[in-house]
């Protein structure tokens, strides 16, 4: 797939300066809340809160629970909201989706969605949503005509098929007979030569930006032609000149950022990099894989990443990067240093510190600490939280408000001895200097004669 050369013709497009400002609070709807005030779930057979995360289970939190929140949320810092997927969908995590312009049902419909869209502008809160375009569920209205109809459906170039008749549900040993995303069946790949499906989900795009959402988080979209993402964009800008649109790409997005496809990406480096380093060695195992290398790092191979990663970039896009820790995808931070909550805090001050966006996964505040997926995929705790994280990511969030050179793309890093880290963020007099020390038992030298704690950080004079 032929990527870099209409980036590179378009020149560079500026993202919003918004997003530069951003605190990002992540949120996987179906596990934060479930308010009682959705009509939508009595009588419901829902999973109950707190139950061990099943991938069919549904626990019934929904947007009703988040409107209830965000005095927590906002008492964080978080100044924007993204979401994972809100539309019709048979999964819990409604990754499935079988309608794009309706807000699921157990989510508490449009009457939910409304009042906590309604309530965020009114706070001056922004929000994301979760666009899956690359695949449907097959619950989705054209395959489900697709599959009643066969080949003699107007449908049927909606979908790439291999033979009839299509199999939804094959058993061992047999095929689908369509293309579907890394060849699971629940989920059918949309043809997107098909220039009537790219109009609907041009459509399905345009529309929630003029409902009021302030951008878009896009899902797989490397495994999409970067052509359609170019008039996706187009169509996105021409009503909101300020949406933020967000690839999933967790490497080198060189090829997609800067140009006409996106303002920035998920950017795992920060995440697995920054929790090799606070780890100090002692990283949970069993979870290396080659888009997520979690591996313990030294300051010196920490700082190499930084600054190999912050390269690739203009300023611009670095100030628009959503830095993480975890997701929805991956283990939470919390299980991958093993329980440390101190660790965890460092982690917490690197992500509020670099160039980028910072973005908090729900509950991380709460000190949950799921593994891999639906492990991390957890029901909020608010009875009985494991920690209580809250007060120190508001007073990261304050003090990045407070200094502009922690909201800069002005980076300098160095290392002091094998456990200390110097950050220089901005420049002139605007500048400020942070040190970390991720060693559990040894004290630090600071330039200054000072010395700093084992797991503590300062903000230098």
């Amino acid at each position: 797939m032929e990527m870099v050369s209409a980036s590179a013709s378009a020149g560079f497009c500026l993202p919003p300066r918004w997003a530069a400002e951003a605190v990002v609070y992540q949120i996987f709807p179906d596990r934060f809340c479930r308010s009682g005030r959705s009509p939508q779930q009595n009588g419901l057979a829902l999973a109950p809160w707190g139950s061990a995360p099943d991938p069919h289970a549904f626990q019934g939190g929904d947007l009703w629970g988040v409107l209830d929140h965000l005095d927590h949320l906002q008492g964080m810092g978080v100044s924007c909201l993204y979401l994972n997927p809100i539309f019709s969908s048979a999964a819990n995590h409604r990754y499935h989706a079988y309608d794009y312009f309706q807000v699921d049902p157990l989510l508490g419909g449009e009457p939910a969605f409304e009042a906590l869209l309604a309530e965020l502008k009114r706070r001056g809160l922004r929000l994301l949503l979760d666009g899956v375009f690359n695949h449907c569920g097959r619950g989705f209205w054209a395959f489900h005509h697709l599959l009643e109809n066969g080949p003699a459906s107007p449908y049927r170039d909606w979908f790439i098929t291999e033979h009839w008749p299509l199999n939804a549900y094959p058993g061992s040993g047999e095929t689908c007979g369509y293309y579907a995303w890394w060849s699971d069946p629940a989920l059918p790949k949309f043809n997107h030569a098909n220039p009537q499906v790219q109009e609907h989900l041009l459509a399905v795009g345009r529309h929630w930006i003029e409902r009021g959402i302030d951008g878009w988080r896009l899902d797989v979209p490397d495994e999409v032609e970067p052509a359609f993402w170019e008039a996706f964009r187009r169509e996105v800008r021409a009503v909101n000149p300020e949406a933020w649109i967000v690839g999933e790409i967790w490497g080198d997005a060189r090829p997609w950022l800067g140009g006409p496809h996106f303002d920035g990406v998920m950017n795992y480096r920060i995440a697995w990099g920054s929790l090799g380093w606070v780890s100090a060695g002692a990283l949970a195992e069993g979870h290396h894989r080659e888009s997520i290398p979690y591996q313990c790092l030294s300051t010196d191979r920490y700082r190499a990443l930084l600054l190999e990663t912050l390269g690739w970039y203009r300023p611009e896009v670095n100030c628009a990067q959503l830095n993480l820790l975890d997701s929805h995808d991956v283990p939470r931070a919390l299980h991958m240093l093993q329980g440390d909550l101190a660790a965890l805090k460092l982690a917490l001050v690197l992500l509020f510190a670099l160039p980028g966006a910072p973005s908090i996964y729900y509950g991380t505040e709460a000190g949950l600490s799921g593994g891999e997926e639906p492990a991390c995929r957890e029901a909020f705790p608010w009875r009985d939280p494991p920690a209580d994280l809250s007060g120190f990511i508001g007073s990261l969030a304050q003090l990045r408000r407070a200094h502009p050179a922690l909201r800069s793309a002005e980076l300098e890093l160095e290392p002091l001895g094998e456990d200390g880290l110097l950050l220089i963020r901005g420049s002139g007099r605007a500048q400020r200097r942070l040190v970390l020390n991720r060693s559990r038992d040894t004290a630090l030298a600071l330039p200054d004669g000072s010395r700093l704690g084992p797991q503590d950080w300062r903000l230098l004079a």
